[in-house]
């Protein structure tokens, strides 16, 4: 049986031209749009059809792949580069960047050195907890992770393709790949589709579901020689095709949309721009593309991606602002451009044109120096962090809430608490267990945890709800002892204890785990059921909330606690640089005038109200700190210390309503 081709292994410089024009992309969107441009896409589908075609060659030529050789040639070719941009930018975080966002740098300069940036970001994608964090000057890194994750795996793959077809089927090699190349393309196809659709910010970092697009570069590569149409056609069909790379960000919200079939689009305008360029007309888009201009751009893409992502975000994080404008964005363009040229040359490119099959030893010495200031500025960075932040903070020095409640002063030398460095992470300790909360959008299961006192309590309380019910926690668990009080933990993060009718804000995993929880609570009733009573500043009750309520009407009272204030910034970056004041929001702006409760109908009878808003608001402002303890770990959610000092606040709402129901 007769096999297909052999992919050609030649120079092409139109893809040099794609390369450029897809960085340019990149980071023109990043720039001035705020959003994203495809552009990664393209370098998707051309690394997939560059590797593959290589792979092959040397299948061909040496009847096998060197693993070894494989991975030095790969790390040569983005080792140095990458890790002088991650120490580079590492070292300048240390000085341009908030110390509350230094753990989440670090966290991410680790997974962008070991190629796992995109899973990092997969998590924090789903992760409530996590969705405030501001981006780090590593997070590009996400695409060079899903590259790295295929660089690895692609000569396996091959080489298990060769031997099926060799040793068992005794069938055609690369007819056999193709066919698996399908199956693979297919089957990720299919799953992204799937992913974008339940969860699109997972499937956005989700290399299972980028998988297709190397997978379809694979396949043009086999197949580049048998796709020739008119030679009108292929004019046509390049231009069409470089039309289609570049406007794709402005036709898709491909933030919002990909990758799933829409990603579909910039791919196939990769493919139309290859095959015409493989047949060639005197006007085609090979002409422009495969120029000497692009041809230079396109062989510092690379490091232009890499450069512009950590320049734009310090220049945010310099200047204070989160908009550039067009001098400053064409500064920034330069400044990427020279950086590039410069660090390709004095970096890249010697290490580049040492040859690895007589010097390996010499080449991974090489390697192991250029990684080196990044591990280390990464690891004492980490040490640093972690001996620093923290510290006991006592009640008598930073009394939070007890200062409105008890008018107790803080100490004229105590430091805010929770500080900058630990205050992201000042979670209630229910989260530090994973069988007591529910993150992400897709799943509905129920889980449940008890605190307070847990033997024989007197009262028993339910806790249900989202992050902002969630953040009650500290306080309640402050007084369970007093009121002789369990606290059960039900929490599913960006979930509201409701109906249906809440203005389609609640996806269908979140209401079925509203339906597992009434199923629940249904069947074991507790004394008091604690949840939020609004949402933001609204002036009414929800009317979801009110639905849901009645349903417990006689089987349990009802414990609705008023939303807290939003701030417009988040506080631990604002007090960085600013005072209190500047940091503050009005109250008129963060707070209804109007109770929401007295200007809402149909309340059912087992609800009692809490209104704390005094903790949180003065007359006029909403203050990001209260009695030396800083209010909020991010714009709207309760740092773990502010909340416990709420306790006896809440104690003196809390315990009336207990005493009620004897």
């Amino acid at each position: 049986m007769a096999d297909l081709r052999v992919p050609e292994k030649r120079f092409r410089p139109e893809l040099e031209g794609v390369r450029a024009v897809a960085a340019l992309l990149v980071a023109v969107y990043h720039i001035w749009i705020g959003s994203v441009s495809g552009g990664v896409d393209v370098f998707f589908i051309v690394s997939g059809y560059l590797i593959t075609t290589s792979l092959l060659s040397r299948m061909v030529r040496e009847g096998r792949i060197n693993y070894l050789e494989n991975l030095l040639g790969l790390a040569k070719r983005l080792f140095p580069l990458a890790f002088t941009v991650l120490a580079v930018s590492a070292a300048l975080s240390i000085f341009l960047l908030p110390l509350s966002t230094w753990r989440q740098t670090i966290a991410e300069l680790f997974s962008s050195m070991f190629y796992f940036q995109n899973w990092q970001l997969a998590n924090n994608a789903v992760d409530y907890l996590a969705q405030n964090n501001t981006a780090s000057p590593f997070q590009h890194f996400w695409a060079l992770s899903i590259q790295g994750q295929f660089y690895v795996t692609w000569p396996i793959v091959i080489t298990l393709v060769y031997l099926l077809a060799t040793k068992i089927l005794k069938t055609p090699v690369r007819k056999t790949l193709l066919a698996v190349l399908s199956v693979i393309f297919l089957a990720s196809l299919s799953y992204s589709v799937y992913i974008t659709a339940v969860n699109q910010p997972w499937a956005y970092f989700d290399t299972f579901a980028r998988a297709w697009e190397f997978s379809l570069g694979g396949m043009l590569a086999l197949m580049l020689p048998y796709l020739k149409f008119p030679d009108r056609a292929h004019l046509i069909m390049g231009w069409v095709g470089l039309a289609i790379i570049a406007f794709t960000g402005m036709v898709l919200p491909v933030s919002t949309v990909f990758p799933g079939f829409a990603a579909l689009l910039p791919t196939g305008g990769v493919i139309l721009v290859i095959i015409a360029s493989e047949n060639g007309q005197a006007f085609g888009v090979q002409k422009l593309l495969g120029s000497k201009p692009f041809q230079y751009f396109g062989s510092i893409s690379y490091g232009f991606y890499l450069w512009h992502w950590p320049l734009l975000v310090f220049y945010y994080a310099y200047f204070n602002t989160d908009t550039v404008t067009t001098p400053a964005g064409l500064a920034i363009l330069g400044i990427t451009f020279i950086l590039s040229v410069l660090t390709i040359r004095l970096v890249e490119k010697p290490v580049r044109e040492m040859p690895i099959k007589h010097s390996k030893k010499r080449l991974s010495k090489v390697l192991v120096a250029l990684m080196t200031p990044a591990i280390l500025i990464g690891l004492s960075w980490g040490v640093f962090v972690q001996a620093s932040s923290g510290g006991t903070a006592t009640v008598e020095d930073n009394p939070g809430a007890r200062a409105v409640l008890e008018n107790i002063q803080p100490a004229e030398d105590a430091e805010l608490q929770p500080d900058f460095l630990s205050a992201k992470e000042d979670l209630p300790t229910f989260y530090s267990n994973k069988d007591c909360f529910l993150t992400g959008s897709v799943s509905s299961k129920l889980k449940e945890c008890s605190f307070g006192v847990t033997e024989n309590p007197e009262h028993v309380v339910a806790l249900v709800g989202g992050s902002h019910s969630g953040h009650w926690f500290p306080a309640l668990e402050a007084v369970a002892e007093e009121l002789n009080m369990r606290i059960d933990v039900f929490n599913k993060d960006a979930c509201r204890f409701s109906s249906g009718d809440f203005d389609g804000q609640l996806d269908e995993a979140c209401m079925t785990w509203n339906d597992n929880l009434q199923e629940r609570l249904m069947a074991e009733p507790p004394d008091l059921i604690f949840t939020t009573a609004t949402v933001n500043s609204g002036d009414t009750v929800p009317k979801g909330y009110i639905n849901k309520w009645k349903e417990f009407e006689g089987v349990a009272e009802i414990f609705a606690v008023r939303d807290n204030p939003r701030m417009k910034v988040d506080p631990t970056l604002c007090l960085d640089e600013l005072s209190v004041d500047n940091c503050s929001v009005e109250r008129s702006k963060a707070l209804s005038d109007v109770v929401p409760w007295e200007n809402t109908e149909g309340i059912p009878d087992n609800v009692t109200f809490a209104d704390m808003s005094e903790y949180f608001c003065t007359d006029d402002t909403c203050p990001p700190v209260v009695g030396n303890v800083l209010v909020y770990r991010d714009k709207h959610h309760l740092t773990t210390l502010y909340s416990q000092t709420m306790g006896p606040a809440l104690k003196e709402h809390l315990e009336p309503a207990l005493e009620n129901l004897n």
